[in-house]
């Protein structure tokens, strides 16, 4: 006897009365591709529930993550990129930045704000992979530096979240100089005795792990994350070797002695504050 009978068949629902799931009620982990749902995934800070995966995020979820109440005090937030090379490939520069500000919601691919982390004063600068791969373009090195000297005046630590794919090809050169230019205002920060934390998410990679990614106090990444300068097919190619196991991930990077250490991002906010408390004492 079975336990349940259908008294009617072939029921169907008409469309008016078929309900759709909300966009963006779910997300899937791009690891072990299980269903994730949105309330879950922030209450966890955007670490998969099952796997432990950390899932890339920008900005917007970094602040939330760590600053108190999400309460924060953004800075700088009207420079945007100029195009001083007239650059073209297959459309304009210009075109370029206008639909990544319209997709994003950014004026470029970093966000500097101030807030409180733990009741402990915090300057940070993040960037944003959504806009452009998170390419390090002449606005990325002047929000930087900017913050750089907002930290000096105010003798606020600096954070800095690093998440780019390097330096800006469209803006060649001027890309460039922003190695230089963000790694000279961290010597006056160091000459200032003020705390310079790094954080490599993934991925860090170029220009950015050439340069201010790599030269924390302390030097902190994400599980998982993809630190490097070229990435592993370019090396592969070149040294005609296979690459080791886990090559360019934070662990590797950590084992070979460029990180000082690995924090879940669910311990992140906690860790931060207790090395700013020990700064602070």
């Amino acid at each position: 006897m079975s336990w349940f009978k259908r008294e009617k068949k072939g029921i169907s629902t008409t469309t008016e009365e078929k309900k759709e799931a909300p966009d963006g009620l779910w997300n899937k982990c791009p690891n072990c591709k299980k269903a994730l749902h949105s309330a879950d995934l922030t209450e966890n800070k955007y670490v998969c529930q099952y796997c432990d995966y950390h899932l890339r995020i920008g900005s917007k979820e970094y602040f939330e993550v760590l600053f108190d109440n999400n309460e924060f005090t953004e800075l700088f937030a009207n420079l945007t990129s100029g195009d001083p090379l007239q650059f073209n490939d297959n459309k304009p520069y210009t075109e370029r930045i206008v639909e990544s500000q319209a997709k994003t919601g950014l004026k470029d691919a970093i966000r500097a704000a101030h807030g409180k982390v733990d009741g402990q004063e915090l300057m940070v600068a993040c960037m944003d992979f959504a806009f452009i791969g998170g390419s390090m373009g002449s606005v990325v090195g002047e929000k930087i530096a900017r913050s750089i000297d907002y930290s000096i005046k105010n003798k606020v630590p600096f954070l800095m979240i690093s998440k780019s794919g390097g330096a800006r090809m469209m803006e060649a050169a001027f890309s460039l100089m922003q190695m230089a230019k963000t790694s000279a205002k961290l010597a006056l920060l160091a000459q200032a005795k003020i705390p310079y934390i790094s954080l490599l998410t993934d991925p860090t990679t170029g220009g950015v792990t050439a340069s201010y990614a790599m030269l924390g106090d302390i030097n902190i990444a994400e599980p998982g994350a993809l630190i490097g300068f070229a990435g592993p097919r370019v090396i592969k190619e070149t040294i005609k070797k296979d690459l080791p196991k886990g090559f360019q991930t934070s662990e590797f990077v950590l084992e070979h002695g460029f990180l000082d250490f690995i924090v879940d991002r669910r311990q992140m906010k906690a860790k931060l504050a207790s090395f700013l408390k020990m700064m602070k004492n």
